[in-house]
């Protein structure tokens, strides 16, 4: 997402429609998740792991080596095919380390990790690609994908298959209305953020005064909101996780409206940034919810948010936008918990 001038530049095309290799990533995950999770239901999770993350690094080579447009969305669909079923195999495996009221926090040490990389990470990656462009930034993450491969080969337990799994159990998953609603408030809960962080590169050095060199230090900032809300989020969700995501998309309703409206503000836009970064709380939160939900068995924003920029509302008006979808995700959520409580009763 921080890359995203250049892409649009080096490909061709205007930012907003660079905006679609973001769509493209994030609709190989919603199509790699469900498949993978059948197809792979046997599989022992250290393997499954290692595969997952040699995938990744065939979607991140092939992005380094995009020619042009169509090109580098296909690559960029590659490379997203993992990325949902990667996250949910992890916590899986980190939620049946602890005991059942830990689930949570371990999940959310799992998506530490992703909020760590916002704070070294990202900001590198970006730096990489000011320096030597966004191919490089590509290519060093195909081989951080590989080391990730020999870690994991040497540091993670083994685990035997499940014998009882299959794709017939795992698509029973998607019988049960829960499963939908909380898929639903997630995509469309988070679409809000993304929403925002799609374009934070323009509206940063367009709206709100950055040098395209600062960029970096703003998404670092960005990322210990993450690691904060990450250990909050879980944290509160142990200790009750209904409330705990209600009040999470609460907060980010809040803080993505107040970042159109303080956008403008280079002081005040990185404080607002810092506490939507927090928002990230709802991850672990979610993910158990799911977990629990989804018995024996993330992609609209960018898209969203292309289209406020394209029809003139500016880069600031993500900030809206992220709003409008973080509040019909408490609606989705609202239903869920809803429909929950009367085939309970």
């Amino acid at each position: 997402m921080s890359l995203l001038p250049g892409l649009a530049a080096s490909t061709d095309v205007t930012i907003p429609v660079a905006g679609g290799y973001i769509t493209a990533y994030a609709l190989g995950v919603v199509v790699g998740a469900p498949l993978i999770a059948i197809l792979a239901a046997r599989w022992p999770r250290k393997g499954l792991l290692i595969a997952l993350l040699a995938l990744f690094c065939f979607g991140y080579g092939a992005s380094a080596l995009a020619w042009n447009h169509a090109s580098l969305l296909v690559a960029r669909f590659i490379g997203g095919l993992p990325h949902g079923a990667y996250y949910g195999v992890a916590c899986l495996v980190a939620a049946a380390m602890v005991a059942e009221n830990k689930k949570a926090q371990a999940a959310g040490y799992v998506m530490a990790g992703l909020a760590a990389a916002n704070v070294i990470g990202v900001p590198v990656a970006t730096w990489i690609g000011q320096v030597v462009g966004w191919r490089g930034t590509f290519a060093a993450l195909t081989a951080g994908g590989g080391i990730a491969m020999a870690l994991f080969w040497i540091f993670i337990p083994s685990t035997p298959a499940n014998a009882s799994a299959s794709p017939a159990s795992e698509l029973s998953g998607l019988k049960k209305p829960q499963v939908w609603l909380t898929l639903a408030t997630a995509s469309i809960g988070f679409g809000g953020m993304f929403s925002v962080y799609s374009y934070i590169t323009p509206t940063l050095t367009e709206v709100a005064g950055f040098q395209a060199g600062q960029v970096p230090m703003v998404l670092a900032f960005w990322g210990l909101g993450m690691i904060a809300g990450n250990l909050v989020g879980g944290w509160l969700a142990d200790r009750g996780l209904v409330p705990a995501i209600f009040c999470i998309m609460i907060w980010n309703v809040v803080f993505l409206a107040l970042f159109s409206v303080f956008a403008a503000s280079w002081i005040a836009s990185l404080a607002v940034l810092f506490l939507v970064g927090c928002g990230f709380a709802l991850v672990p939160a979610l993910q158990v919810r799911l977990m629990d939900v989804a018995g024996d068995a993330q992609t609209l924003g960018a898209t969203l948010g292309g289209l406020a920029i394209a029809n003139g509302l500016g880069w600031a008006s993500t900030g809206w936008v992220g709003a409008a979808l973080a509040a019909l995700g408490i609606v989705f959520f609202a239903v869920s918990v809803s429909v929950q409580k009367r085939s309970t009763t």
